[in-house]
């Protein structure tokens, strides 16, 4: 053990430092996150949806006990299952989670184990769920669902690694959706490394147009994709749904000769200058059972000679201009950020599991803590706030030191006196108390 010798402060002589402080929290502001949780009667949601096969005869710690353990810690940043060896005595988290002791390490360890395929729909069930009670809270009627693959890198030996040429590397290639308006993580499926981007896409997007069409009052879906997903497994699903789609085309011979009819060079071009032209036409791949209608964007750059074409397929209305629908198209960039935020703030690419089921659990529960998190700043954050990353939550609202008390009737909660968003603290507090 270092000595308090050893942690005297150089730049103070008598400053001396250790961690003696007695049962102090870091993370007080996690009673947001529970008070939101409760707002959405996550745990009745949970035991509702969540039926693991647990052949224990006497257990401390139920399934729906641990699942709540882990987003929280998630949440709060921990990614490592260890922390839970010193976060179990956690004033804080034993009381938000109404247990005088949590899971240890070994205990999620074996929550794992017990996860099966059949578990994996039964989160994505949750899940959905969660996202339709929030969406009644905001009164969204639109809904932009973006698709899109990622990849997840892995170390070791896991079921169901490969190569992918693409990111030239070994890993996983789930399939994710998002909604491209409000950021909510809508499905997400882990997939073995090797496979194409759009390979099983018909059936991860069938259930999702299905159900926003037949159980919530959504007036508009438009779904969003790059040239990976130009297929009929695509169109189809949202032709016979009445959704309608922008998904880019790869450049090829055909549709290059289809754009270049259109582009006119005359005597009097200005070839110093950029020149930017929109058209609309139809087209049909040898793939495709019908023609489409397909936009075309011609760009020539100033000084250059030959124009470049971008292509999206879509069956919105002509009277949607294809400069509008170019529009709609570039806006799903905003996706990348989301995965990104999935991946460095909720460890949504962490693979430490040698089996493919353990670490597509760990995927879908980092969906539900990515989900949390952004129904709280969707709902309770003001609007100036809402493009805050976790990183930021964290070090404004969640990372607050505090202390418990309790007496014979009540549970005191001390949050630090300098803690600087205090007032926004409370206000978003209030805001949550309005949800329910």
């Amino acid at each position: 053990m270092t000595s308090l010798h050893d942690n005297q402060m150089k730049f103070n002589s008598t400053m001396i430092i250790s961690h003696t402080g007695g049962c102090l929290s870091s993370d007080s502001g996690l009673v947001l996150m529970k008070e939101l949780m409760d707002t959405l009667q996550f745990s009745k949601l949970a035991k509702h949806f969540l039926h693991i096969e647990d052949k224990r005869n006497y257990y401390t710690h139920d399934n729906v006990e641990i699942l709540e353990q882990l987003i929280l810690q998630l949440i709060s940043g921990y990614s490592a299952d260890s922390s839970a060896n010193i976060l179990r005595q956690d004033p804080v988290f034993q009381a938000i989670l109404g247990k005088k002791q949590l899971a240890s390490q070994s205990s999620l360890s074996r929550f794992f184990d017990r996860f099966m395929e059949k578990n994996i729909h039964q989160l994505q069930a949750l899940n959905q769920a969660l996202v339709d009670q929030v969406r009644l809270i905001r009164n969204n009627t639109e809904l932009v669902i973006d698709i899109d693959s990622t990849h997840s890198d892995t170390f070791g030996r896991q079921e169901q690694t490969n190569y992918n040429a693409h990111y030239q590397t070994y890993g996983y290639h789930p399939l994710v959706a998002f909604d491209g308006l409000t950021g909510d993580f809508l499905k997400a499926e882990l997939r073995p490394g090797n496979q194409y981007t759009s390979k099983g896409i018909k059936a991860f997007i069938e259930p999702l147009l299905s159900h926003y069409i037949e159980a919530l009052p959504t007036t508009d879906i438009l779904v969003r994709g790059d040239s990976g997903f130009a297929t009929p497994e695509v169109y189809e699903p949202c032709e016979n749904t009445n959704s309608h789609y922008v998904i880019r085309l790869k450049n090829n011979n055909k549709l290059s000769q289809l754009a270049e009819q259109f582009v006119q060079y005359d005597d009097n071009q200005k070839w110093d200058e950029q020149e930017v032209y929109y058209f609309s036409s139809f087209y049909q791949a040898q793939s495709w059972s019908k023609p489409r209608r397909v936009c075309i964007r011609s760009v020539r750059e100033s000084g250059e000679l030959l124009f470049h074409h971008a292509f999206i397929v879509t069956n919105l209305s002509e009277n949607v201009s294809p400069k509008v629908v170019f529009s709609l198209y570039e806006k799903r960039g905003t996706m990348e950020n989301f995965i990104k935020e999935a991946k460095t703030g909720f460890f949504f690419d962490k693979t430490d599991s040698p089996r493919f089921v353990e670490n597509h659990t760990r995927m879908m529960i980092s969906v539900l803590a990515y989900n949390l998190v952004n129904f709280l700043k969707t709902i309770a954050f003001k609007k100036i706030d809402q493009g805050m990353t976790i990183q930021t939550i964290r070090l404004h609202f969640l990372k607050i030191a505090g202390k418990l008390v309790q007496t014979a009737r009540k549970i005191y909660l001390k949050l630090s006196s300098y803690h600087v968003q205090q007032n926004e603290f409370y206000a978003i507090f209030r805001r949550l108390r309005r949800c329910q």
